[in-house]
């Protein structure tokens, strides 16, 4: 009877048991941390890597769906973001991993890694795999996206599970909602009712009733971080070093020196009449302030790139991108407009040096490449964490030989943007720390007990 009641309990946790099987291909070429993270992955079954960049999620990919296909003798896919298709095929041409490249659907070898990427996935049958992995799996957390729904949806009948991304946001429980549903683990809205609590406040007065923003923020019920944390730790490892997962040796993983300058551009008066210029508080003011700076910005850009290295000028807007490279001498820039192959042509060449200044948008380009031959990155501020995150760990990787410089270009009216994103990286590795905490303690959080002291005997006794 007490047997039962302790599974009762354990299922009402939300913790469930392994979906997995016992490991057959553990390579010498990985890692100790990376031995342990694929094992543990493998034997759950269904799991996220939160591995940071240049740890080596791409090697850690490969294995496991090795593994897979020795397991099940189908083949196993990795879903990519555009332009990581081609970085991740010659890793597995690197380690001796059977792969292959499509977009069409096709598949030419019954057991093999199948590597395509998030905008040709609905070319594919999910019947025909037992097992994917998403590389950069943040790319399907938009809150009601058709990438989401879509991915999600092919992901639905496949046995073995995998999601694999730098920027676990873990202060976005939307973010984590998207990766527990894709994993099975619990659906995004049931992980919310089950844990959260949502606020009616609304977020912003400009944003129109039922747009994303302004819908209602999650706090955490009385008494369920700890086991929310202790559950997304069951699915999940998240490490910045490969101390973070225990007692590993950090020596081959310390990143080099990071120098962050940031410009300011004088900028007009956006209220005329008053004596000094006003910072920009609203969305509405600060696109105003960009419009108005936009040639201002640029030029500045222009001038810091001046030098014969790589460098990489990241753009929020069409027009700055536009002027950019018209006043960038031999600069390329990849946008909306251009076909996936563009995309990923500009991408190899700028990685083998053919380009040396690249313009782009990091909704295009931060995700997943690996540019740690370039040292220099210009950013143009925006609110987004994650991006700005994202973009400069391009360059800011594992391995890389040599200082990396960001200069910020803003205006005096955009300190409130810049506040904004301290205050979000203060936040990110607060919980971050916690994360790792809660991972250490191996599902048994033990939780200091607040509501007692420590007796202190009277000197007499």
């Amino acid at each position: 009877m007490a047997s039962d009641y302790k599974n009762f309990l354990k299922r009402k946790s939300q913790i469930s048991g392994n979906r997995g099987f016992k490991p057959t291909f553990i390579p010498d070429w990985l890692f100790d941390f990376q031995k342990f993270v694929v094992d543990w992955s493998i034997i759950r079954g269904r799991t996220a890597m939160y591995a940071d960049c240049g740890l080596g999620k791409g090697p850690m990919q490969l294995v496991w769906c090795q593994n897979c296909i020795e397991h099940t003798n189908k083949p196993a896919m990795i879903v990519t973001p555009l332009g990581v298709s081609q970085q991740l095929m010659d890793e597995a041409e690197k380690f001796g991993i059977d792969a292959e490249r499509s977009k069409t659907g096709r598949i030419t070898g019954q057991k093999r890694v199948v590597v395509t990427n998030y905008e040709s996935l609905h070319n594919f049958d999910p019947s025909d795999f037992d097992a994917v992995s998403l590389d950069e799996g943040q790319a399907i957390k938009s809150f009601e996206g058709k990438r989401r729904k879509s991915t999600t949806r092919f992901l639905s009948k496949i046995p073995y599970r995998n999601l694999a991304t730098a920027t676990a946001a873990p202060n976005d429980f939307i973010e984590l909602g998207t990766a527990s549903e894709a994993l099975g683990e619990m659906t995004q809205s049931d992980m919310l009712g089950m844990f959260f609590v949502a606020s009616d406040k609304k977020r912003h007065s400009l944003f129109k009733e039922g747009d994303f923003w302004n819908r209602a923020k999650y706090f955490f019920k009385p008494h369920s971080e700890v086991p929310f944390w202790r559950w997304v730790c069951t699915w999940a490892r998240i490490f910045r070093k490969p101390s973070d997962l225990g007692d590993f040796d950090d020596e081959k993983f310390i990143l080099p020196k990071l120098i962050t300058r940031q410009h300011i551009v004088g900028s007009e008066f956006i209220f005329p009449g008053e004596l000094f210029p006003r910072i920009a508080s609203t969305l509405a003011e600060q696109r105003v302030e960009r419009k108005r700076t936009m040639k201002d910005r640029c030029e500045k850009v222009a001038e810091l790139v001046n030098h014969d290295q790589p460098s990489v000028c990241w753009c929020q807007y069409n027009t700055e991108g536009d002027y950019l490279e018209k006043i960038i001498p031999e600069s390329v820039q990849v946008a909306g407009r251009n076909s996936d192959d563009e995309k990923e042509e500009a991408f190899k060449a700028f990685a083998s040096g053919q380009i040396k200044k690249l313009v782009i948008k990091p909704k295009i380009g931060a995700l997943g490449l690996n540019w740690q031959h370039c040292g220099h990155q210009v950013f143009f501020p925006s609110h987004s964490y994650e991006q700005t995150y994202q973009a400069i760990r391009r360059s800011l990787r594992f391995g890389r030989i040599g200082d990396v410089t960001m200069d910020i270009v803003s205006t005096e009216g955009e300190a409130g943007v810049m506040d904004n994103l301290q205050k979000k990286q203060k936040k990110a590795d607060e919980m971050f720390s916690a994360l790792v905490h809660y991972m250490h303690d191996s599902l048994s959080v033990k939780v200091a007990d607040r509501h007692t002291k420590k007796v202190r005997l009277p000197s007499w006794i």
